[in-house]
């Protein structure tokens, strides 16, 4: 499926779905609880639906009801999976359900996913996990999935290069569960405002842990999860495309429901665009964002790497040179984000510079292209609000459905705001 987007101006306000990173976090969470639990405003989503499926086969009983979850936990006993978990294209769902089935007490679970899941790491946390007691093993020897995960995990010490956070996230669930005391030892961490998220849904569940800031924890083993009762934040992450479209041409875009203080990373996304120019007005109703000027700047972005593709975008309409440094984990994502956004932005007349760890972009006048989103959700997202900012058109953007892994109503949101974007099915 392709999206066929023409120039448009984009006015008025759109309301955020929930987190998938909150989403994801609550059903594991509330999967390893004993008793019920309840997910409020969850994310309805490919990724969410594909954790909810896994920790089915886990052992877990999930309701997703319209407007709330309802998960009924295993107590920490999880269940030996009558067949091979697929995760699809989720890789949180991977790596977070990889740590849970290592606390087998029996049997084994096999892990596999599409072929993006296929291709990224799980190396390290595999090491981390066997290093803790369990047994998990690549079967094609790669550091990748498909991969298979038996028991038991006893405690003990490991160090972990989390070059994705998600790599510890995974150990801080799995951990509580083992039979005595973890330490894990912490000497690279990328993304570090997603281990926040992950303490806060530790914290709520009653889990107790013991850390120096982010680079030493100790677990003690034998915990019991408690059954959760909570409402899924807004997404960042998501927000991040209406929040940048804002600031370009003569858009006007409120954009409703963010929580500023909850420690999503992508939060950070404001600040960048007030840096580059943007007017942003944070009220009661929401933060509303419209044009003015914008200038290029440098950006670390290595606690925000899901926000590379759309600030790649916006670099394009500002004056000067904007780098965005500091995050060579965006080529370890669904795509090598790096890559694929200086490849499909130069399609569009961008004048974009590939480094090892990020982009350098020059002000650029786009035009409207046939590109590729490359079957990632954050890349179609992207490249959407790029080609409504485009003089001309229609440009195309390819494997579109990707959006519904993270945000199936985007083309709604879009097209509430004013977008002129059509759907367009393969062989049409």
């Amino acid at each position: 499926m392709e999206f066929s987007v023409r120039p448009s101006r984009l006015r008025g306000e759109v309301e955020i779905p929930g987190s998938k990173s909150h989403t994801i976090r609550a059903v594991a969470v509330a999967a390893l609880a004993e008793g019920e639990s309840i997910i409020r405003s969850p994310l309805e989503s490919a990724d969410t639906r594909a954790c909810a499926e896994a920790y089915r086969a886990l052992g877990a009983v999930i309701d997703t009801g319209p407007e709330a979850w309802t998960v009924r936990g295993t107590a920490g006993r999880i269940r030996t999976p009558d067949n091979v978990i697929d995760v699809q294209n989720s890789g949180t769902t991977l790596r977070i359900a990889v740590g849970s089935a290592a606390t087998l007490t029996s049997g084994l679970a096999v892990f596999t996913g599409d072929d993006q899941i296929r291709r990224r790491p799980l190396g390290p946390l595999a090491q981390s996990l066997n290093e803790l007691g369990a047994s998990v093993h690549c079967t094609r020897e790669n550091g990748c999935a498909p991969v298979v995960v038996g028991g038991r995990l006893r405690g003990g010490r490991t160090a972990i290069q989390a070059v994705t956070s998600q790599f510890l996230t995974s150990l801080l669930m799995a951990t509580p569960l083992a039979d005595r005391e973890s330490e894990i030892d912490v000497p690279l961490l990328n993304e570090q405002p997603y281990v926040h998220i992950t303490l806060d849904w530790l914290a709520r569940a009653g889990i107790e842990l013991h850390r120096d800031e982010l680079r030493y924890f100790r677990v003690p083993g034998g915990q019991q999860y408690r059954p959760i009762d909570v409402r899924v934040p807004a997404d960042f992450s998501s927000a991040t495309f209406f929040l940048a479209a804002g600031a370009l041409g003569d858009n006007d875009i409120l954009v409703k429901g963010l929580d500023l203080a909850d420690p999503q990373g992508d939060k950070a996304v404001i600040d960048y665009l007030r840096r580059m120019g943007a007017r942003i007005d944070i009220g009661p109703e929401g933060i509303r964002v419209r044009p003015a000027p914008l200038t290029g700047c440098e950006i670390d972005m290595n606690a925000t790497p899901d926000a590379l593709p759309m600030m790649a975008v916006m670099g394009c309409f500002a004056r000067g040179r904007t780098a965005l440094v500091n995050v060579p984990q965006a080529r370890l994502k669904e795509t090598d984000r790096i890559a694929v956004m200086a490849a499909e932005l130069s399609r569009m007349g961008a004048v974009v510079t590939e480094r090892p760890d990020g982009l350098v972009i020059e002000e650029s006048s786009l035009h409207a292209a046939t590109v590729d989103g490359h079957c990632d959700h954050r890349v179609v997202m992207a490249l959407t609000v790029a080609a409504t900012a485009c003089p001309d058109g229609p440009s195309r953007i390819t494997t579109a459905q990707a959006a519904a892994v993270t945000f199936p109503t985007f083309q709604d949101c879009m097209s509430r705001l004013g977008a002129d974007i059509a759907r367009v099915d393969d062989g049409a």
